[in-house]
């Protein structure tokens, strides 16, 4: 059996455009040798003629009439867009030429053999059948591969555009933290450095460290759960510093130290309750919470605003 791996660098090869060259090589090779049959009509002996050469022709056009008018021309016109009934009308016009084409091998390399056959209306009503339905399923085979292909292009543009979402979502995450909130905390530093230098000091050197993070690590794909739990950490004692009635509290449980996230990823959450947690009855406050339990990972935030006097709001 194919392992997962190898399944995906098969699917990789049949869609990816790099192998384009490969994979019109692999069919033409196939072409060649299925039509090459005709110089070994007595099976361990070959023959060579100029009729055998215009038969090995003729079949060698026959199938590749099968693939690329099918391929490159019905796929792409008729059945990707849904137009079924045309796509058929026009396989069985493809199926025809293939036939007539085929009468022409025939009379040319086998005429003993088809003139027997238009003596027996029956066998020659059967050959016909026979070979139409050959030349079906070949043209049904190719609208098969290139119908997957075209799902797994589909599927590979998703997941890209998936992917290039999520980037996008995730850098602007990253760009959150309220340039406000910045000027305010430098404001503060300044206006302290007098009255309390101590405080402006503390101010100065939290700012370095949540600045510091946002650009460095913030760059990364990953990064621990608690380094960015100690930029919140931060981030909540600055904004302590500059309102007299604020308390914040976070709460760990379970093993967070192995724990991956993407960087700032609760920031966001945690600028909204703060932005909406002023209290007129009393000290306002933010809770977080984060709980690992059986590799998932559960996040709170609450704020002192309730549920009725958010929706008053």
């Amino acid at each position: 059996m194919t392992n997962p791996e190898e399944k995906q660098a098969i699917l990789y090869y049949l869609s990816d455009k790099k192998y384009h060259v490969h994979r019109h090589v692999l069919v033409q090779l196939f072409a060649l040798i299925y039509a090459a049959d005709i110089f070994c009509a007595v099976p361990g002996q070959l023959h060579f003629s100029t009729d055998l050469l215009i038969g090995f022709l003729g079949m060698y056009l026959i199938l590749n009439m099968t693939i690329y008018p099918n391929a490159y021309v019905l796929v792409p016109r008729y059945l990707e867009k849904g137009k079924r009934l045309k796509y058929i009308l026009s396989v069985i016009v493809l199926i025809v030429l293939c036939v007539l084409i085929m009468l022409v091998i025939y009379s040319i390399v086998e005429k003993t053999r088809l003139d027997f056959l238009l003596s027996q209306p029956g066998n020659m009503w059967l050959m016909l059948l026979t070979s139409a339905l050959t030349f079906a399923l070949q043209i049904v085979a190719v609208s098969a591969f290139f119908s997957f292909k075209k799902w797994l292009e589909d599927n590979q543009r998703a997941e890209e555009l998936k992917a290039a979402t999520l980037a996008t979502e995730l850098m602007f995450l990253k760009s959150q933290i309220n340039p406000h909130f910045l000027f305010n905390m430098l404001n503060n530093a300044n206006i302290l450095i007098d009255e309390n230098p101590r405080m402006s000091s503390q101010i100065l050197i939290k700012l370095d460290d949540l600045l510091r993070y946002q650009m460095t690590d913030s760059t990364r794909d990953q990064v621990d759960l608690s380094a960015d739990i100690g930029f919140l950490r931060d981030f909540l004692d600055l904004e302590k510093t500059r309102r007299d009635e604020f308390e914040y509290m976070i709460s760990e449980r379970g093993d967070i130290n192995h724990v991956q996230v993407a960087p700032l990823l609760f920031i966001p959450f945690v600028e909204n309750a703060i932005k909406h947690n002023h209290n007129d009855g009393g000290v306002s406050y933010v809770h977080l919470s984060f709980a690992v339990r059986n590799n998932n990972l559960e996040f709170i935030c609450e704020n002192s605003i309730s549920q009725d006097q958010a929706e008053k709001r």
